[in-house]
């Protein structure tokens, strides 16, 4: 049986059971505040950027990891692994998938890279589905197809914290920021097709929140759901409280609720808080 290496970027944070694997592999993103790099989740953790943003008022930005960073580990595995497959946040977002397909040809140990076109936990649960079916035995090819499709039958919507940081790093276009500041919308942001659309703009968040669970219920009602991920940036408890409604209103779903990476917490801000599901047949 092959030995395979994992690798992901620290834009999923890592469950329980894949921090213990010792075959998977965090390259990490990194973030810029005052002219110093950091890398997310190494030497940077959500909780100290959201508090210098906030007590600061640090303008941060990130970067993707360069082809050296990838070529160091993936030239590093060559010796101890049979082959190195690569699971990372969307191409159509950053040029993450980019370096680390540059650094796999710089290296004699094949390297096969997936492509979520998605972010954050779902990623991680990507990454996760991948693993089972290679372990029971599924070719590459058969892996990837498989998988894509589990991946391509996602859905998240996200409450976002902050307009002013989408809109700084670009990623919110000139009218929605100045209509949502001017009318203090909640903007809810989907993932489709890779990129970030603003599904909708509630004018509070407690609409915004009914409006996530009325979608949740809609995907629900279709049996198809059988877990779910909250995904929060700096508001644990609001996290805990909404994880909480969802096993009252849905208690066969399984909830999972994980951070926001530093990474993406730059762009989204303190106060975001969604919920991530795949449909299942």
């Amino acid at each position: 049986m092959e030995r395979i290496a994992w690798i992901t970027d620290s834009t999923g944070t890592l469950d329980e059971e894949l921090t213990k694997n010792e075959h998977v592999y965090v390259v990490p993103m990194i973030v810029i505040m005052d002219g110093k790099e950091y890398e997310d989740g190494v030497d940077l953790l959500p909780d100290e950027l959201y508090r210098r943003m906030r007590e600061e008022k640090i303008h941060a930005t990130t970067s993707q990891p360069s082809v050296g960073k990838f070529h160091e580990l993936y030239k590093k595995l060559e010796t101890r692994y049979d082959r190195i497959i690569a699971v990372h946040l969307s191409s159509e977002l950053s040029g993450t998938v980019s370096a680390s397909r540059q650094a796999a040809q710089m290296v004699t140990i094949p390297v096969n890279i997936f492509d979520t076109l998605l972010i954050s936990f779902p990623m991680i649960l990507i990454l996760k589905k991948l693993m089972h079916y290679i372990n029971e035995g599924h070719s590459i090819d058969s892996a990837f197809t498989k998988t894509r499709m589990y991946a391509d039958n996602h859905e998240t919507y996200v409450v976002i914290g902050s307009l002013d940081q989408l809109h700084r790093s670009g990623r919110l276009t000139n009218t929605q920021y100045i209509l949502g500041s001017l009318l203090s919308f909640k903007p809810i942001i989907s993932i489709e097709n890779g990129l970030l659309q603003t599904k909708s703009k509630p004018r509070n968040l407690k609409k915004a929140e009914n409006q996530i669970f009325a979608d949740f219920r809609r995907a629900i009602e279709m049996g198809k759901v059988k877990e779910c991920t909250i995904l929060y940036g700096g508001v644990l408890e609001e996290a805990r409280r909404w994880k909480k409604r969802i096993s009252h209103e849905f208690p066969p779903v399984i909830t999972h609720i994980s951070p926001l990476g530093s990474a993406i917490g730059v762009h989204t801000g303190e106060q975001t808080i969604g919920i991530s599901w795949f449909n299942e047949d």
